[in-house]
């Protein structure tokens, strides 16, 4: 992954993160506190964007060290983790599938494993 495709994506995950944030707070408020998934929804809503956060920085490190090509690895886990984690607490927010949450952790291994990745990739700097 080049690094003006992950800033890309980074863009595009931020605005995706403030619209969904957004549409959550003033669009389905009542209905995800009437379910009972308000804070879970708002969970990956800040874990996506905190995610979307640090790609932002990884496609930046890529521009000035482009070497470093371990980050690219680092941003398919942080991507993998966002679709994963976030997506299925949306989808089990907005569905009621309870069963998605069994696949969430999952999401957040590839965060954690992209973060170890990080710390790898760092001592060559």
């Amino acid at each position: 992954m080049t690094a003006r495709l992950i800033i890309q994506l980074a863009a595009l995950l931020g605005a995706l993160s403030v619209g969904i944030g957004a549409f959550a707070a003033h669009g389905l408020r009542k209905s995800l506190e009437a379910a009972g998934r308000f804070e879970t929804f708002e969970t990956a809503v800040r874990y996506q964007f905190f995610h979307t956060l640090a790609l932002l920085g990884i496609g930046i490190l890529l521009l000035a060290r482009p070497e470093l090509r371990s980050l690219n690895t680092v941003a398919w886990l942080w991507l993998g983790g966002i679709l994963v984690f976030s997506g299925s607490l949306y989808v089990l927010c907005l569905t009621g599938i309870t069963k998605l949450g069994a696949v969430t952790p999952i999401g957040g291994v590839l965060f954690i494993a992209g973060w170890i990745m990080l710390l790898l990739a760092a001592r060559q700097l």
